[in-house]
């Protein structure tokens, strides 16, 4: 029932004894509470209340549910910190979290993801990713990835998501995350959170979008970062991060913009260098002052390479003719310059020979003309 115009409050008489596995009310005018009685379908598996006019505070009670893999709450009006519950275990399935664009405030929710049992190991057995749900009803979740909203048809049970972002959460990022080792996409963006990010982040070995752009987040990026090999979206812009940008092959794929707003960072792709960064614009100055000096350099080279051939090739002319001359050997020379001596001879005569051949035709041609003129 997404994407209509249904209004009031939601149900509050869910049985305990019902089937429901899949309810979709996203996009709608609902408002009021989230009913508690939800706690009683068990095998409930996706539910989205995301995009409606729901007023209430985060449903920790939801976490009874033993097969729950996405509760997506989004563009609501849900607000107040996410408390701890005193369960031992609390969303053991759970794969996808969207509680974006909301009021929820205080520390980031630790107890939630230390229960988060569904996101903390991959499984083994799986020879492929599977599907939940029943083989002809498709399941849709919305979902932003990579900077972009995706609808995910079914839900694969490898596809893990939070997206905390546009909230008032503060406090530091919980080091605790990097033991969610399956996550895709981690979104904690626009809000109010401090402090260094956690070197734990590092483990997230498959994650593919990272979002921690927004906040007030401080300190130098954890170098742990650089081994994030399936990272394909990076924004960690408008923050007061500082110190050298961490390389690795996967983040120097990543340009300006994913750092942008942190004016103490240095090193590739921002402009400011870092020490003997080569890509800093001071060293690439320096590196375009080398090239020129080492162009100059080859050309003064070069050039005096030529004037020490032409100036060897005269030397050896001046000597052979000094030994020529001091030897008295000149006949070779004599006959050079004798046969010079007869070609410009014969060119000249040549010249003269055709000038008057010229003014005795011309002469010829003009008293043929007055003869005939009489």
């Amino acid at each position: 029932m997404q994407n209509n115009k249904l209004s009031g409050s939601l149900p509050t008489n869910f049985s305990i004894v019902n089937s429901l596995i899949n309810l979709n009310l996203h996009g709608n005018e609902l408002e009021g509470e989230i009913p508690r009685s939800l706690a009683n379908c068990k095998k409930l598996q996706v539910l989205d209340l995301g995009d409606n006019h729901l007023n209430d505070t985060f449903p920790m009670w939801l976490g009874t549910l033993p097969e729950l893999r996405v509760l997506r709450l989004t563009s609501n009006k849900l607000h107040g910190p996410i408390r701890p519950s005193g369960a031992e275990s609390m969303f053991p399935n759970l794969q996808i979290i969207d509680l974006s664009y909301n009021a929820f405030s205080k520390d980031l929710p630790t107890s939630l993801f230390q229960n988060l049992k569904g996101m903390r190991t991959i499984d083994q057995t799986m020879d492929k990713p599977s599907y939940e749900g029943d083989g002809y009803y498709q399941n849709l979740v919305v979902v932003v990835s990579k900077g972009l909203k995706l609808e995910v048809v079914r839900i694969l049970s490898l596809y893990t998501v939070i997206d905390l972002s546009n909230n008032k959460f503060e406090g530091y990022i919980p080091g605790v995350l990097g033991d969610l080792i399956v996550i895709r996409v981690l979104n904690l963006s626009h809000n109010g959170l401090q402090g260094p990010i956690p070197p734990s982040l590092g483990s997230l070995s498959v994650v593919e979008s990272l979002d921690l752009s927004f906040n007030h987040l401080s300190g130098e990026i954890p170098q742990q970062l650089a081994s994030l090999t399936y990272l394909g979206f990076l924004n960690l812009s408008h923050n007061y991060l500082q110190g050298c940008i961490p390389q690795g092959p996967q983040l120097r794929t990543f340009e300006n913009n994913s750092y942008e707003g942190n004016d103490g960072l240095c090193g590739f792709p921002v402009s400011k260098g870092c020490g003997n960064d080569p890509v800093s614009e001071t060293n690439y100055t320096v590196s375009a002052l080398d090239n020129q000096e080492s162009n100059s350099e080859f050309l003064n080279d070069f050039w005096n390479a030529a004037l020490m051939a032409y100036g060897s090739g005269i030397c050896i002319g001046l000597s052979i003719i000094y030994f020529m001359i001091s030897t008295g050997n000149m006949k070779w020379l004599a006959r050079i310059i004798e046969e010079l001596e007869h070609k410009i001879n014969m060119r000249k005569r040549k010249k003269q020979r055709g000038q008057r051949n010229y003014r005795r035709r011309n002469n010829r041609i003009y008293t043929s003309y007055q003869q005939r003129r009489i």
